[in-house]
């Protein structure tokens, strides 16, 4: 009994972090008065993201799992696209 509220307990927490990332995209925006994707978005995505497909994995829930890491191939396509761009915007100095 004790496992399955430690597992409740993961998930929740995987989806406070994965909650958060919408909540500092509405912030972001707010202040810039327009529509922005902070890099921090993509990290609570990737973060809410694997403590998820971990809790996903643990229920054994098949369309869980193949939404939670399909997601985590488009938030680590999103990072590496942005370090790229950063790497060279650098080197062109």
């Amino acid at each position: 009994m004790q496992e399955s509220y430690l597992w409740i307990a993961i998930g929740f927490i995987g989806q406070a972090i994965f909650t958060m990332r919408f909540v500092l995209q509405w912030v972001a925006s707010e202040r810039a008065k327009r529509s922005l994707i902070p890099v921090a978005f993509w990290f609570f995505s990737v973060g809410g993201g694997v403590v998820l497909l971990a809790y996903a994995i643990h229920r054994m829930d098949p369309v869980f799992i193949a939404g939670q890491a399909g997601g985590l191939v488009v938030y680590g396509r999103n990072l590496w696209l942005i370090y790229r761009e950063k790497s060279a915007l650098a080197n062109d100095r």
